[in-house]
């Protein structure tokens, strides 16, 4: 008899540990099925902030009010009644092949890395407003800048020539006649003991939509004379604008997001 109860009583400690081990096998399967969902859960959140980060960056006018981009872009946008405002800030980087930057320096010893620059447009139903900020640039400086047809490339020329209301059938264009400040937008600026500097251009125009693309810096003050009217030296830096609000924006979202994804 006391053999039997021992069986009995092996027998039931098998079955509770066979019960014990087929629980403990769906508990960890429970677990391993909560632990990928979870990694799966944080793995689409990155991706997620990935994207977010990615549109902030090159998609300027598709996020709203602003964005934080992962290059330093800020982006505020808005319209009514035919009116329309832009706020764009980045910080200038050396040209490269990949050119996730819309600020770009050509010449690091005028406009170094990492030196920043704000463009703001504001245009009504028959005027525009354009300002320009810098900062951390050679201090107490005079520097030529305009807007212009162009966005910016690789190279100093890709930026095109300046953009103009009354375009002047001869190119280059150095004639006071059209290359002017009010035919053009013209941001000449002077840095401060800081390096900061601004300027502002004020037109009874607006941008002919997809026809202004950028800000450009050049190495010196804008010239006005006969001949040479227009010119200020070398491209030192360029800044891509959406400006009017052009397709640009759009078209660089997707070009980076197929790089990246």
């Amino acid at each position: 008899m006391q053999t039997s109860r021992d069986s009995s009583t092996a027998s039931g400690g098998a079955a509770q540990t066979a019960a014990g081990t087929g629980a403990g096998a769906e508990a960890a399967t429970a677990a391993d099925r909560t632990g990928r969902g979870a990694a799966r859960a944080r793995a689409a959140a990155r991706t997620a902030g990935a994207t977010a980060a990615v549109l902030a960056t090159a998609g300027t006018l598709l996020l709203a009010p602003s964005a934080v981009a992962a290059d330093g872009d800020k982006v505020t946008k808005n319209t009514a009644e035919q009116e329309y405002s832009v706020t764009i800030a980045a910080q200038f980087t050396r040209p490269n092949g990949a050119m996730l930057s819309s600020a770009l320096t050509y010449d690091p010893k005028l406009v170094p890395v990492n030196s920043r620059v704000t463009v703001s447009e504001r245009a009504g139903h028959a005027s525009t407003r354009v300002g320009l900020r810098v900062a951390d640039l050679r201090a107490n400086r005079a520097y030529g800048a305009h807007v212009h047809t162009g966005t910016c490339g690789v190279r100093p020329e890709s930026s095109g020539p300046h953009y103009q209301h009354r375009k002047d059938p001869r190119t280059p264009s150095v004639d006071p006649a059209y290359a002017n400040p009010k035919n053009e937008v013209w941001l000449d600026f002077t840095t401060n003991a800081r390096g900061e500097g601004a300027a502002e251009s004020r037109h009874a125009w607006r941008f002919r939509s997809g026809e202004a693309r950028s800000v450009v810096i050049h190495e010196r003050r804008t010239a006005t004379g006969p001949g040479v009217a227009g010119t200020a030296g070398r491209v030192v830096a360029c800044y891509s604008v959406p400006f009017n609000q052009s397709k640009e924006a759009g078209k660089a979202v997707a070009g980076v997001l197929s790089k990246i994804f």
